[in-house]
């Protein structure tokens, strides 16, 4: 009955390392997303558009969308400083996705690029393109900030 129990508890003991492990932990700047992506953490990335705002050149009104996306980053690029011209350091990736079409019929492809630089500025482009003739439906650009969990900015980074 001893070995039984301690049998059990040793079970309990191993699931609850494994669950305290699984939980998603909230990365809250830059330096944070670059030490993740590069010890290969799965990250993941939720976009409130209502938190950001419309690019200069995108002549939108406020208020921004009431929309949220969320992708995981797979494959992603890291310039250092001066590499591309660049001031400061960036990571860019992107993902696409076919989907119906929520403004129109038929599908799309949902695609979104993610822009982060090292100062936790994030530029957002987002475009619906058409499956057969690659034609552009829809095409946003917002500006965002990554969210440390206290500042209420619309880029949620997890891992």
């Amino acid at each position: 009955m001893n070995k039984c129990r301690n049998f059990l508890f040793l079970i309990c003991l191993l699931l609850i390392g494994f669950i305290s492990r699984a939980q998603t932990t909230r990365i809250t700047n830059f330096d944070e997303l670059m030490q993740s992506l590069n010890s290969g953490e799965q990250v993941r990335v939720v976009i409130q558009y209502g938190l950001c705002e419309w690019a200069p050149n995108q002549q939108k009104q406020s208020p921004t969308p009431d929309a949220i996306t969320g992708m995981n980053i797979d494959v992603y690029e890291y310039f250092s400083p001066g590499l591309v011209n660049n001031k400061m350091a960036f990571v860019v990736f992107s993902n696409a996705k076919l989907i119906q079409n929520p403004i129109g019929k038929g599908f799309v492809y949902n695609y979104g690029k993610l822009r982060i630089n090292a100062d936790n500025s994030v530029q957002i482009k987002a475009r619906y393109i058409h499956p057969k003739n690659l034609k552009v439906v829809m095409d946003e650009t917002f500006i965002g900030e990554i969210n440390d969990g206290t500042n209420k900015k619309g880029i949620n980074l997890f891992k």
